[in-house]
């Protein structure tokens, strides 16, 4: 067993293996990159990606990022293509093929099969001078010089390249199409980051209550007021406008230079100009916005009108922290 000094080598090495494989790519951005990204982005079809082995897995990464961004995708097992699944592939598609050596038996029964039916060929492979790649209309090469393994054999350099290869495609392809954080949300509805995008102020303030009292209520009701509605503050309004905010903070504050509160009104309490947000904002930016003034709480406004409370705790239950 290696030491843990040995092993912390080990782990080093590797990445540092793995960041010189990336960084040797930039020299693939040739014509033949840039001509795929036009087919993809002219097509009508979708992009059928396949591969075997740790390929596969690598391809299975390249679709759901695809999707995700707007370019229509599927997989296709290579293994699987030539015991029937190969009719997932339409009139249109655009096929891409991950592998190192481009000469697995399944790639070499695969590709004729995949020429004869006319479709276009792009392959994500580590040799050029492989049958894969010579058959390929476009070859984006992966080549590293070694794994990552010290035996030179686990699948380590090669399928980071990969990826990454896979990921430079992704990101010019959503570039070409302008896709936007909006775009993005729409197909990531459920999770944060959809959230982050589209969640606004208006879908969380009206599940709550509306506290507020009058710049002369004593102070009684502001903290009847301020414990009934469970949000740790109240607005403060004087002639149907907001003048101020009363906060938990505020009374604890109060009582220790005011030990007798009961003569108090609201005004006297209140702290002035207090920190709004409109309904249309996004939520993101309102939490933005609270961290910064370090605050747990924002009064809602709309065209100067007193609607409500958004809280920290709203933000929180949505999972956007």
């Amino acid at each position: 067993m290696k030491t843990p000094d040995a092993l912390k080598k080990v782990a080093i090495r590797t990445i540092e293996d793995e960041a010189a494989a990336i960084k040797n790519l930039s020299k693939s951005i040739n014509k033949d990159f840039l001509k795929c990204v036009q087919h993809i982005i002219r097509s009508k079809g979708r992009v059928v990606v396949t591969g075997i082995g740790k390929s596969a897995i690598i391809g299975q990464k390249l679709v759901a990022s695809l999707n995700s961004t707007g370019t229509p995708a599927t997989f296709m097992h290579a293994a699987d293509a030539i015991h029937g699944d190969l009719g997932i592939v339409q009139k249109d598609d655009i096929v891409i093929c991950l592998s190192k050596s481009g000469e697995t038996a399944e790639i070499r029964v695969l590709v004729p099969l995949l020429k004869q039916q006319g479709s276009l060929l792009i392959s994500l492979v580590g040799n050029t001078g492989s049958y894969l790649a010579l058959q390929s209309d476009y070859v984006i090469d992966t080549t590293v010089s070694k794994e990552a393994c010290p035996n030179n054999l686990a699948p380590t350099s090669s399928t980071t390249a990969q990826l990454v290869m896979g990921d430079a495609l992704v990101v010019c392809l959503l570039e070409a199409r302008g896709f936007t954080a909006g775009d993005f949300a729409k197909f990531h509805p459920g999770g944060a980051l959809g959230k982050k995008m589209y969640l606004k102020v208006s879908d969380l303030y009206i599940h709550n209550q509306k506290p507020l009292v009058k710049a002369n209520d004593d102070i009684k009701k502001v903290i009847l007021e301020i414990s009934s509605k469970r949000l740790g503050a109240t607005a403060v309004l004087e002639g149907g406008k907001l003048v101020g905010i009363i906060t938990d903070g505020d009374l604890r504050r109060m009582l220790e230079k005011n030990p007798d509160l009961r003569k108090l009104s609201a005004r006297e309490i209140m702290s002035p100009r207090p920190k709004t947000i409109e309904p249309s904002t996004l939520v993101i930016d309102a939490l933005t916005l609270m961290r910064k003034n370090n605050i747990t709480q924002l009064l809602v406004l709309e065209k100067s009108i007193y609607k409500g409370v958004i809280h920290l705790h709203d933000i929180l239950k949505e999972g956007i922290i």
